[in-house]
């Protein structure tokens, strides 16, 4: 390991990447900490056992889910962290590790392919991405309204997670950003571990990707170019290990936070192979077309049901179906937070459907799609 010092640290006070909407006592466990905590006991957590990665609904419980997605980027980032800290920075390891947990509370059913088909209806009536949802979740929507109230710090690096894009390097926003301003994916995050997490995130799935690729058959091992098996290796733990030291030793005397060429140019390749043999592969497009019916078809369903009953809460609990009143159900538990937004339908049905798991979704559509069997009197 290299001597060189260089005491990096983030750019604003402490006191900023504290801060939270309401005051609260740290206790023995720290601010962000307690963090991790509360995104673990939300229920918005809980239900990323059921949600996808890229795979839907996997009856494998050697496959990937959100869940597991969510934890490969907490450990991750904070082993990042933990790499650079020996190099003289000065980095949290808690608050990387809660955004990490944190960054995916908003996304859909289906993965992608369900927030594809949200931001197709919606147009431009609602700006749906769900790094934006992720933050509504932890802000507002979470316990019946109240959100978790995390700190400024975890939920920036959570609204500013997006790891989809290309970045070879990533330095902090030079101002603090204002979280209700963002409207897009073009904001930096305010701190080092927010980008250290946007790293993450892409290494996390990038091999974890190609190992349920192996399982579903879609790929066999030897399909993998040679260069990319050499230069980062054929599994999950490879792929890992590889770009997560190369980010720590390429960053180490840096003022921002780096892949070397050399990784992030078969890193791109790996990307690339990722997306003609995985993310576009038929079997996998074919199910998309379903995930999108099923979206549109939910969303019909919940947008003419609360123009019929609106918030008259009582005609919610006399209606047939149980998805149905448990949509009322809902939107009563939320009805003084969506009053206090003026939010209309396209806002409430939009956050109903996105909280739902792949199997709650599922069994929803079967409901109000399939008559419930006829009942024969016995002679």
């Amino acid at each position: 390991m290299s001597d060189k010092k260089h005491n990096m640290k983030n750019p604003f006070p402490k006191e900023i990447y504290l801060a939270r909407r309401h005051s609260k006592d740290s206790g023995v466990r720290g601010d962000f900490f307690r963090d991790q905590t509360a995104i673990i006991h939300s229920m918005p957590f809980r239900r990323l056992k059921h949600k996808t990665q890229v795979f839907f609904a996997p009856a494998n419980d050697h496959v990937c889910t959100r869940i597991e997605h969510v934890l490969h980027v907490a450990t991750i980032a904070a082993t990042i962290c933990k790499g650079l800290n020996a190099f003289d920075w000065n980095l949290d390891i808690d608050m990387a590790y809660a955004m990490g947990l944190g960054h995916d509370l908003g996304h859909t059913p289906f993965g992608h392919a369900g927030e594809d088909a949200l931001r197709k209806i919606l147009g431009l009536k609602l700006n749906f991405m769900h790094e934006l949802n992720s933050y509504r979740v932890v802000e507002y929507l979470s316990n019946h309204g109240k959100g978790l109230n995390l700190t400024f710090g975890v939920k920036d690096g959570i609204i500013c997670h997006n790891g989809e894009r290309d970045d070879n390097k990533l330095k902090p926003a030079s101002v603090p950003n204002d979280l209700d301003a963002i409207n897009n994916r073009n904001n930096m995050p305010s701190s080092y571990e927010g980008c250290i997490m946007r790293f993450s995130d892409k290494i996390a799935y990038l091999g974890r990707d190609i190992e349920d690729a192996l399982i579903a058959g879609f790929i066999k091992k030897e399909d993998i170019p040679e260069d990319i098996r050499k230069e980062l290796g054929s599994t999950n733990g490879e792929i890992i290990n590889t770009l997560v030291a190369d980010v720590i030793v390429f960053s180490s005397d840096k003022d921002h936070i780096a892949f070397s060429d050399e990784k992030y140019e078969i890193m791109t390749k790996l990307k690339k192979f990722n997306y003609q043999y995985i993310y576009n592969n038929p079997e996998l497009l074919r199910y998309n077309k379903f995930c999108s019916k099923i979206i549109t078809t939910l969303f019909e369903h919940y947008t003419n049901m609360f123009e019929i009953n609106g918030v008259d809460f009582n005609k919610y609990k006399s209606l047939d179906l149980k998805s149905d009143r448990a949509f009322g159900h809902y939107v009563e538990s939320l009805y003084e937070f969506y009053k206090s937004e003026n939010a209309d339908v396209l806002r409430i049905v939009t956050d109903y459907i996105a909280g739902m798991t792949d199997f709650y979704a599922l069994e929803t559509i079967k409901e109000i799609t399939i008559p419930a069997p006829l009942q024969f009197k016995k002679k």
